[in-house]
């Protein structure tokens, strides 16, 4: 056997990188593709992501949904009386101050009691803050099932939407940017909890939690 013969049969086989090529392709498509479907939570990957920072990057885990959350609730609590008045919580996306509509308005308007504006600052002036800058600001009406038809407010959204929009504005008031901000109503249609029960029965306490105006607060 010459040199030459010799030196080939030594020669490693690697036709199957391009099969192991594709199969790695083919996996990066799907998980693109997962990943172009999917809801993305941003809570749960904060917390996932603030996970692998403190476990595997040894670094204290940055979590700003929870800063937020806790901060937002540390401003209420400086305000007396706030208790029944507001409520934070997260979703999916983000925070979520859930403001209760008969703590905040005069019965059947959209007119801000004046004891809310302490408890409204305080919660502008975490939002105010400059690490927050990256965030949009979702205000929600909502009412419960009852009907509403007056000749200011002829149905629930027109209630809903005059409730969301006296929030905005007192919140541009204290200082947040309008821009920052969109304005939406849903009437009677997304309920924290029923309105009434399978009979009809109507459920006053339930009715009251359903009234409010829900700030969704996530990264824009």
């Amino acid at each position: 056997m010459s040199l030459f013969e010799k030196k080939q049969s030594q020669e490693v086989d690697a036709s199957w990188m391009e099969t192991y090529g594709d199969m790695v392709t083919l996996l990066l498509c799907f998980f693109i593709m997962l990943a172009s479907i999917s809801k993305i939570d941003t809570v749960l990957f904060e917390k996932v992501q603030s996970g692998m920072t403190s476990e595997i990057g040894k670094q204290p885990p940055q979590r700003p949904i929870e800063n937020m959350r806790q901060e937002l609730t540390q401003a209420a609590a400086t305000v007396q009386g706030s208790d029944d008045a507001v409520d934070v919580g997260t979703d999916d996306r983000g925070v979520v101050m859930n403001l209760d509509a008969g703590a905040m308005f005069t019965p059947g308007s959209a007119d801000i009691k004046p004891t809310m504006v302490p408890l409204l600052k305080e919660l502008a002036g975490t939002l105010n803050q400059p690490r927050f800058d990256n965030y949009r600001l979702e205000i929600q009406g909502h009412t419960d099932s009852t009907p509403v038809k007056t000749a200011q407010f002829p149905s629930n959204f027109d209630l809903a939407s005059a409730r969301a929009l006296a929030t905005m504005r007192a919140f541009v008031s204290l200082g947040v940017a309008e821009s920052k901000m969109i304005v939406a109503a849903y009437g009677q249609y997304a309920p924290r909890v029923p309105n009434t029960l399978e009979d009809g029965t109507p459920l006053p306490a339930n009715q009251a939690l359903n009234r409010r105006v829900a700030i969704h607060i996530y990264p824009r």
